[in-house]
């Protein structure tokens, strides 16, 4: 017989190593490379010690003269809070109760559910691996309006069944469009239609509001962006002081050349010690990358990553698109210089029973909320390489 304790047995046992799986190496080819450990995690914090520099304790000499004086490493400490992440679904009793007598519509429901919950999960992570840190999505490029109708700059990270929140540039909320929904996406004319939360309300996101997923404005992953933008500090240390913090970063102003990658390759190897082991683009450079092959008359070379992802090669250096990745923008990477340290794996959040499947208060409703608590730290940001600018 299908019930409840059926259903939380199934989240526990059977979805959830999937789900996990999943969300680690199927997000993307970059996220798949990514290390994730429970390394240097203190408390409610990220605190890794980075050397940078070399020992200052070699040198040559005389064969009777002094020997050289000790010279410690250099060290800085990174700081970076965990973030916290959430997937919830919810199930009602009547559809557990209609399922009662036959397994296999149990199962259809619980699938229906894993398989949504599992799609937007991926969607996210994998824009917020690209991203900043502060979860926006979009900017208003006018006011909304009464209708629901919201234009903005640009609609590559909004989809619809998204839950939204509106930002103000006083940094404050728009009454009655807090977990608003989206009903559909103008991906032609840069706007989308939401449904407010609440439908009475008589004001309307201004202007330059921000456009966030709920409750996430400010607390998302510390993606690559937050690496490659222009922030005065990052992980708690100011960029001025510590130099080894910035990047190479070149805005190129025209097309891509395959020199142009070289030099940010060469500058990983030369100026950091570092390796490019993975170049992620934009859909539009991979392709002006690959018009330049043949016009030169050159072949494309093809190879499989771990996860069965294909790539191009760049000399051996496998070459992919993402779609989270901003137009005329490319990545020259060193995976190995990224961690992303958790307090554990994903997880269901559990009540005092234990029990991952609880009932709403005052409906009939049962929801479970999977979590993770995480963040993503880069150990040597000199090491990596962005250019943007590309034009086709």
């Amino acid at each position: 017989m299908v019930n409840i304790a059926t259903a939380e047995n199934a989240l526990k046992t059977l979805y959830l190593g999937v789900l996990a799986e999943q969300l680690n190496t199927g997000v993307n080819p970059l996220l798949a490379k990514i290390e994730k450990t429970s390394a240097d995690v203190w408390g409610k914090e990220v605190k890794k010690l980075a050397p940078y520099g070399l020992n200052g304790g070699v040198g040559a000499g005389s064969e009777t003269g002094a020997l050289p004086v000790a010279g410690e490493n250099n060290y800085a400490v990174f700081t970076l809070p965990l973030k916290n992440f959430y997937g919830k679904i919810e199930i009602s009793d009547k559809a557990v109760r209609a399922s009662e007598t036959s397994a296999g519509a149990f199962v259809n429901l619980l699938n229906a559910e894993m398989e949504g919950l599992l799609k937007a999960s991926k969607f996210n992570f994998g824009r917020m691996l690209f991203g900043d840190g502060s979860g926006v999505l979009a900017t208003l490029s006018a006011a909304g309006s009464l209708s629901g109708e919201v234009p903005v700059d640009s609609v590559r990270y909004i989809t619809e069944g998204m839950t939204v929140d509106f930002v103000q540039p006083n940094g404050q909320y728009t009454s009655g469009w807090k977990g608003s929904r989206v009903l559909s996406t103008n991906r032609v004319g840069n706007s989308f239609t939401v449904m407010p939360y609440d439908p009475s309300t008589s004001a309307v996101p201004p202007v330059g509001s921000k456009v966030v997923v709920q409750n996430s404005y400010g607390n998302e992953l510390t993606g690559l962006e937050a690496v490659f933008g222009a922030s005065p500090s990052i992980y708690g240390l100011a960029r001025a002081n510590y130099r080894f913090l910035n990047p190479y970063n070149k805005s190129l102003g025209r097309s891509l050349e395959p020199s142009d990658i070289q030099e940010a390759v060469d500058y990983v190897e030369e100026q950091a010690g570092g390796t490019v082991d993975i170049i992620v683009s934009s859909y539009d450079v991979r392709r002006a990358y690959a018009d330049c092959l043949a016009l030169n008359r050159t072949n494309l070379d093809y190879m499989t990553l771990d996860g069965g992802y294909k790539a191009i090669s760049y000399g051996g250096i496998p070459f992919v698109a993402d779609r989270f990745v901003a137009d005329g923008s490319l990545y020259a990477l060193n995976s190995a210089d990224f961690k992303l340290h958790q307090l554990c794996d994903w997880r269901w959040l559990e009540g005092e029973s234990g029990n991952v499947l609880r009932q709403i208060p005052d409906k009939a409703v049962y929801t479970a909320t999977l979590v993770k608590y995480a963040d993503l730290l880069c150990e040597r940001p000199m090491g990596q390489a962005k250019i943007h600018g590309i034009t086709a």
